[in-house]
């Protein structure tokens, strides 16, 4: 064969650097900075909505966790059984068939229980000066401060003393002290009716916040006594009746045990027996077990926000790709152009995805001091700690990053793929 004929191959290579890529990219999007700003706004909405959502959800994961914790992960809650009136069911504790001596016995026979508090509960009207309130009215003894750790913040508790002698004293919930008081008011010396008895108030406790449908804020704390014998009436047969008992076990990996001994022994003292079919007249709550369904809850709600607000983003990639796609059918002549002049199907790749994550990560950034502004005002607005954590932030920016890629790829294929000399016909 001729040498003459074979002419060696010669490979089309870009001449155009990545830099003057990212140039004509950059150029290309300033020249139409209305549509780019517009497009741009799309992810600025997403990428804020996933950064603000994933703080109010970890936000309101922490709070959870953190009252539930202030009210003690070692907890036993027992409540009296349900009375029926009229062949309906009252709800759990409205029955006396707890009494007081059932506390005596858990905290004398039960293994590895720190402390046991009982308690009786009602709501009563309470009347200072001109206000006159329907308050929640607590009557126990003097462990139920360590008991579900709260404790006063200005005077003091009740003694042992004074609950055996049924003193008329009372301890204010803030909130209580606040409606009663007025805000911020001194106790010393105060007295408030309950149901037309005076009592006089020697502290006030510390504050707590809502804890599931109770706020320990709002409530008046009397001993248990002088509840039972002025406010409530005992009406049991065999002994001071009570609401309710906490019993506080010596660590949390006590807690099933304590709860099947408890079990057990308030069956045996009731005359229980579930082998002829009896119904046990108590509940108990194990506290572990509400935090931990709780806090999963809190998990799932917060993934459940997070998946809302990418689809946000999701929308703002969509308006990249659509973009881009118009913009390739307007610079048709310009790449017809580039490309009879040597410009590669690479070199025009690169160029429209250029663009496409130009915008992505141009939005990400942009205003990006709304972000924990918005999540600072939503964290005050609920009332909850604000949590802005890194990989939520990381993932943010990773998702803008992905999706303008992906936004990009089919606007950017087309414009390698389009045949110079139609572009060039074309108007």
């Amino acid at each position: 064969m001729n040498a003459s004929y074979c002419k060696p191959r010669v490979k089309k290579v870009s001449t155009v650097s990545k830099v003057e890529i990212l140039m004509m990219a950059l150029e290309a999007l300033w020249n139409n900075k209305l549509r780019t700003m517009l497009t741009m706004l799309g992810i600025i909405i997403g990428i804020t909505a996933v950064i603000t959502v994933t703080a109010v959800g970890q936000g309101t994961q922490k709070a959870t966790e953190q009252r539930l914790q202030s009210l003690g992960s070692d907890i036993l809650q027992v409540r009296a059984g349900a009375a029926r009136s009229g062949g309906v069911r009252q709800g759990a504790g409205s029955a006396a068939t707890l009494t007081l001596e059932d506390a005596q016995a858990i905290a004398q026979q039960v293994l590895g229980v720190e402390r046991v508090s009982a308690f009786l509960e009602q709501d009563a009207q309470v009347v200072y000066a001109q206000n006159n309130n329907s308050m929640t009215i607590i009557g126990t003894d003097i462990n139920y401060p360590d008991v579900r750790n709260t404790h006063p913040q200005t005077g003091r508790f009740f003694t042992q003393e004074e609950v055996d002698a049924a003193k008329p004293l009372a301890v204010l919930g803030p909130t209580a002290r606040d409606e009663l008081l007025g805000s911020g008011s001194s106790t010393e010396g105060s007295q408030i009716r309950i149901q037309g008895q005076i009592y006089d108030v020697i502290g006030v406790m510390e504050t707590k916040g809502a804890q599931g449908r109770q706020n320990p804020d709002e409530l008046i704390y009397i001993p248990l006594t002088n509840m039972s014998a002025r406010l409530v009436g005992n009406n049991s047969v065999k002994g001071v009746a009570i609401r309710g008992i906490y019993v506080k076990v010596k660590s949390q990996d006590r807690l099933d045990a304590a709860e099947y001994q408890t079990t057990n022994l308030l069956r045996v003292r009731h005359g229980i027996f579930p082998a002829k079919d009896h119904k046990d007249d108590f509940r108990i709550i194990n506290s572990a077990d509400i935090i931990e369904t709780l806090t999963s809850t809190s998990k799932t709600f917060t993934v459940m926000v997070i998946a809302v607000a990418t689809i946000s983003l999701i929308v703002g990639g969509i308006g990249i790709a659509n973009i881009m796609l118009v913009s390739v059918v307007e610079r048709t002549r310009e790449i017809g152009i580039r490309k009879a002049i040597g410009a590669t199907n690479s070199a025009i790749l690169s160029q429209f995805l250029a663009e496409a994550i130009i915008i992505a990560v141009m939005g990400n950034n942009s205003l990006g001091y709304l972000k924990p502004v918005t999540s600072y005002n939503s964290s005050n607005s609920f009332k909850f700690p604000l949590v802005i954590s890194p990989w939520s932030i990381l993932l943010g920016f990773g998702l803008t990053f992905f999706i303008g890629l992906l936004a990009g790829v089919i606007p950017a294929r087309n414009a390698a793929r389009l045949d110079p000399i139609e572009a060039l016909r074309g108007d």
